[in-house]
Protein backbone atom coordinates (compact mmCIF):
# COMPACT_ATOMS: atom_id res chain seq x y z
CA UNK A 1 0.00 0.00 0.00
CA UNK A 2 2.92 2.38 0.73
CA UNK A 3 4.12 2.15 -3.05
CA UNK A 4 0.61 3.90 -4.60
CA UNK A 5 0.86 7.02 -2.33
CA UNK A 6 4.48 7.13 -3.41
CA UNK A 7 3.92 7.07 -7.39
CA UNK A 8 0.96 9.22 -6.54
CA UNK A 9 2.90 11.80 -5.52
CA UNK A 10 6.16 11.28 -8.12
CA UNK A 11 3.09 11.66 -10.57
CA UNK A 12 1.96 15.13 -8.99
CA UNK A 13 4.93 16.42 -9.05
CA UNK A 14 5.77 15.68 -12.89
CA UNK A 15 2.81 17.59 -13.69
CA UNK A 16 3.39 20.18 -11.60
CA UNK A 17 7.26 20.46 -13.02
CA UNK A 18 5.49 20.47 -16.43
CA UNK A 19 3.13 22.92 -15.82
CA UNK A 20 5.64 25.44 -14.04
CA UNK A 21 7.52 25.16 -17.58
CA UNK A 22 5.14 24.93 -20.25
CA UNK A 23 3.76 28.06 -18.52
CA UNK A 24 7.57 29.60 -18.55
CA UNK A 25 7.51 28.28 -22.40
CA UNK A 26 4.08 30.39 -22.88
CA UNK A 27 4.82 33.75 -21.59
CA UNK A 28 8.08 33.96 -23.26
CA UNK A 29 6.02 33.70 -26.45
CA UNK A 30 3.51 37.03 -25.37
CA UNK A 31 3.86 39.56 -27.00
CA UNK A 32 3.93 42.47 -24.45
CA UNK A 33 0.77 44.47 -25.91
CA UNK A 34 -0.89 41.49 -25.00
CA UNK A 35 0.47 41.42 -21.60
CA UNK A 36 -0.24 45.51 -21.26
CA UNK A 37 -3.70 45.36 -22.77
CA UNK A 38 -4.08 42.06 -20.37
CA UNK A 39 -3.33 43.74 -16.89
CA UNK A 40 -5.31 47.33 -18.06
CA UNK A 41 -8.39 45.00 -18.48
CA UNK A 42 -8.15 42.87 -15.22
CA UNK A 43 -7.38 46.29 -13.23
CA UNK A 44 -10.41 47.85 -15.14
CA UNK A 45 -12.72 44.86 -14.44
CA UNK A 46 -11.92 44.86 -10.81
CA UNK A 47 -12.15 48.81 -10.72
CA UNK A 48 -15.55 48.14 -12.27
CA UNK A 49 -16.67 46.14 -9.28
CA UNK A 50 -15.40 47.86 -6.94
CA UNK A 51 -17.38 51.25 -7.57
CA UNK A 52 -20.40 49.12 -7.69
CA UNK A 53 -21.30 48.64 -11.42
CA UNK A 54 -20.89 44.91 -11.46
CA UNK A 55 -23.73 42.34 -10.41
CA UNK A 56 -23.21 42.50 -7.16
CA UNK A 57 -23.56 46.08 -7.43
CA UNK A 58 -23.87 48.26 -3.59
CA UNK A 59 -22.32 45.26 -1.71
CA UNK A 60 -18.77 44.81 -3.75
CA UNK A 61 -18.83 48.76 -3.61
CA UNK A 62 -15.72 50.20 -2.68
CA UNK A 63 -14.46 53.43 -3.51
CA UNK A 64 -11.12 53.12 -1.66
CA UNK A 65 -9.97 50.31 -3.44
CA UNK A 66 -11.74 51.41 -6.82
CA UNK A 67 -9.39 54.85 -6.42
CA UNK A 68 -6.15 52.66 -6.15
CA UNK A 69 -7.34 50.45 -9.15
CA UNK A 70 -7.94 53.53 -11.28
CA UNK A 71 -4.62 55.35 -10.22
CA UNK A 72 -2.79 51.70 -11.08
CA UNK A 73 -4.94 51.72 -14.72
CA UNK A 74 -4.04 55.30 -15.42
CA UNK A 75 -0.39 54.96 -14.96
CA UNK A 76 -0.22 51.59 -17.09
CA UNK A 77 -2.39 53.46 -19.47
CA UNK A 78 -0.47 56.21 -19.59
CA UNK A 79 3.33 54.82 -19.70
CA UNK A 80 2.23 52.25 -21.53
CA UNK A 81 0.24 53.67 -24.94
CA UNK A 82 2.66 54.68 -26.86
CA UNK A 83 4.51 51.33 -26.38
CA UNK A 84 1.66 49.57 -27.30
CA UNK A 85 0.01 52.26 -30.52
CA UNK A 86 -3.35 54.09 -30.22
CA UNK A 87 -4.93 51.41 -32.06
CA UNK A 88 -4.34 49.09 -28.53
CA UNK A 89 -4.10 52.03 -26.43
CA UNK A 90 -7.79 54.01 -27.04
CA UNK A 91 -9.95 51.33 -25.88
CA UNK A 92 -7.78 51.41 -22.92
CA UNK A 93 -8.26 55.32 -22.41
CA UNK A 94 -11.94 55.62 -22.99
CA UNK A 95 -12.83 52.50 -20.27
CA UNK A 96 -10.29 54.25 -18.17
CA UNK A 97 -12.09 57.23 -18.75
CA UNK A 98 -15.40 55.86 -18.18
CA UNK A 99 -14.32 54.53 -14.76
CA UNK A 100 -13.40 57.96 -13.43
CA UNK A 101 -16.49 59.57 -14.52
CA UNK A 102 -18.20 56.41 -12.69
CA UNK A 103 -16.38 57.25 -9.72
CA UNK A 104 -17.17 60.64 -9.51
CA UNK A 105 -20.48 59.70 -9.80
CA UNK A 106 -20.68 57.70 -7.22
CA UNK A 107 -18.72 59.80 -4.89
CA UNK A 108 -20.65 61.39 -1.92
CA UNK A 109 -17.90 64.59 -1.92
CA UNK A 110 -16.61 64.31 -5.40
CA UNK A 111 -12.84 65.36 -6.34
CA UNK A 112 -12.40 68.87 -7.51
CA UNK A 113 -11.19 68.35 -11.49
CA UNK A 114 -7.70 67.20 -11.67
CA UNK A 115 -7.91 65.68 -8.29
CA UNK A 116 -10.25 62.13 -9.10
CA UNK A 117 -8.56 59.03 -9.50
CA UNK A 118 -5.48 58.63 -11.66
CA UNK A 119 -6.00 62.24 -12.98
CA UNK A 120 -2.76 63.03 -11.85
CA UNK A 121 -1.42 60.59 -15.22
CA UNK A 122 -4.73 61.49 -17.53
CA UNK A 123 -5.89 65.20 -16.43
CA UNK A 124 -8.67 66.23 -14.84
CA UNK A 125 -11.75 64.46 -16.48
CA UNK A 126 -14.88 66.20 -17.37
CA UNK A 127 -18.45 64.65 -18.32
Amino acid sequence: MTSQPEQHEEHTGDEAAIGFDDLTRDIAEVPAVEVITTVAVHLMSAAAVKCGLAEGGEKDKDLDEARKLITALAGLVTAGAPEISNFHAAPLRDGLRSLQLAFRESSLVPDAPGSGPGEKFTGPVYS
